[in-house]
């Protein structure tokens, strides 16, 4: 190792129980023949892992101090490992239930951060303030859309704008099974979002998704700020686009009425996503972020994990921060429910990993899920959540969503985030109106590259120019910053239209 108190290694090793470490910048042996006693034997590209010492093949890889696949062939020290040498396997988690389930240390309530939102009636706080369209069904997409677009170059001051939330189900379904209960929770939750001012419930009128018995299912009911109206009411398509923009511009006085306050960072409730992930996720972006959710919770506020798929293998890390042994059991039902939903349908839990997450450097569903967990930081899990259920808890929270970025955030929007930190690697670009959506880059490199659609730069903490705990504090400003109405990316761009995107679970007939 060069003697200079300025020498950033080019590898990263987490733990110093690991038997890999993570390249820096791209490895190239005729360049680097040696690095801290170490010789590379090939080409470890950027974000990939070289071994640091001999791996049998049958023994575990470890990173993050933790299990993250076993070796298929024996791994020399400066081995590149990947797909060609490592996969999962099955082995013995501790679950050890709430041994380190520490209650936070709670900011003061007169010393809490603050943001202007729109305090809604039901107490909640808006950070955005929209008119929504919903279809109850994909066949009255297209009207709710016409609807939309008839206000998209006009411009109101106090509404952010009216969007059309359409999906592609709504019919030819079981009306008594979990996918309706899914679709229902989701347009409720939307229908009476803190980000929503006003809502415009548009259907066909035939469908199996009758909009009276969602109402009634959902304890909702029609005012000047929740109307209804069916196609084949109405008398067509034109008729129902005439009529829809007559009741938006009638409740339009209404909702540009909402003004900010002042209010305590205890009203927000922040949904955690990650996308596009790549080898640095887990090092920078991940537990940057996972340093501002555990502020966001000292300041009484509301954290939400999801993406089931992706929790697996490091499961065993929130079941150790659960609040009561309920809440453990709840989150390990929910994944024996995932092992059995993708064996049904010829499936594996290591599917998950795309494409790009394998280009990136990630190459098990465990690698990934260990990494994704560090969005969570270190705070006690204290419930676990069905998808688009109502989250009432403050804290760290979970909700069983799929790993697929639209579904899982449109599930978390629907349980009441109200602003989104989306992590992401190799540069996922969605927008997730009506909640605004923070795009944080894992390295430098691709923050660069995609500049018009990143909102933070978290390679910092890659190339050591700054911690966590730094990264950690600066975005929980952008937090609250974005929370009081300074726009995202995305929003600039006028992205977020077309991420509404309910889980569709069972038979469509």
């Amino acid at each position: 190792m060069p003697d200079t108190a300025n020498y950033v290694s080019p590898l990263i090793r987490l733990n110093l129980a690991d038997n890999v470490a993570v390249a820096r910048e791209a490895i190239d042996p005729a360049e680097l023949p040696e690095i801290d006693g170490l010789r590379p034997r090939a080409r470890i590209p950027r974000g990939h892992k070289m071994a640091l010492a001999p791996i049998p093949r049958g023994q575990a890889v470890t990173k993050y101090g933790q299990t993250i696949g076993f070796a298929t062939a024996d791994i020399a020290a400066g081995d590149h490992v990947h797909t060609q040498n490592l996969t999962v396997g099955e082995f013995t988690r501790d679950y050890a239930i709430g041994v380190d389930a520490v209650p936070p240390v709670m900011v003061p309530e007169a010393d809490r951060a603050t943001f202007m939102g729109y305090v809604r009636p039901d107490g909640r706080v808006g950070t955005r303030n929209y008119i929504a369209i919903i279809s109850s069904v994909n066949c009255s997409a297209t009207v709710s859309k016409v609807v939309a677009q008839h206000f998209a170059t006009r411009s109101f001051a106090g509404v952010d704008g009216v969007i059309a939330l359409t999906h592609g189900g709504g019919c030819a379904f079981n009306p008594k099974a979990e996918g309706y209960d899914y679709l229902a929770r989701t347009i409720s939750g939307y229908a009476t979002h803190p980000n929503v001012g006003g809502v415009l419930m548009i259907g066909l009128g035939c469908e199996t998704n009758q909009i009276p018995m969602l109402l009634e299912r959902e304890g909702l009911g029609e005012s000047d700020r929740l109307r209804t109206m069916t196609i084949q009411a109405i008398g067509g398509t034109r008729r129902t686009v005439e009529a829809g923009i007559s009741a938006v511009e009638e409740m339009m006085p209404l909702v540009a009425a909402a003004r900010r306050q002042s209010v305590s960072a205890s009203g927000l409730s922040l949904a955690l996503e990650c996308g596009g992930s790549d080898g640095y996720s887990g090092i920078s972006a991940n537990p940057g972020l996972g340093y501002a959710a555990d502020l966001l919770v000292r300041h009484g506020g509301t954290v939400i994990l999801s993406e089931t798929p992706e929790i697996y293998g490091a499961e065993h890390l929130l079941t150790r921060r659960a609040a009561s042994p309920a809440v453990a059991e709840k989150l390990l039902e929910r994944i024996a429910w995932w092992r059995d939903y993708t064996s049904r349908n010829d499936a594996e839990m290591d599917n998950n990993p795309s494409h790009g997450n394998k280009a990136g450097g990630l190459t098990t569903i465990l690698e990934k899920s260990l990494g994704a967990v560090a969005k969570g930081g270190v705070s006690r899990l204290n419930a676990v959540y069905e998808y688009a259920e109502r989250v009432t808890e403050h804290g760290l929270v979970f909700m069983d969503t799929p790993g697929y970025d639209p579904v899982a955030v449109t599930g978390q929007v629907a349980g009441g985030a109200n602003l989104i930190a989306f992590t992401t690697g190799r540069g996922s670009v969605s927008g997730f109106k009506p909640s605004p959506s923070l795009k944080l880059a894992s390295n430098s490199e691709m923050y660069r590259h995609m500049a018009e659609d990143m909102d933070m730069d978290c390679g910092t903490v890659v190339t050591g120019a700054e911690t966590i705990e730094a990264l950690g504090q600066r975005l929980f400003r952008l937090m609250l910053d974005t929370a009081s109405g300074q726009p995202t990316c995305s929003e600039e761009l006028g992205y977020g239209d077309n991420e509404f995107v309910p889980w569709q679970v069972g038979a469509i007939m």
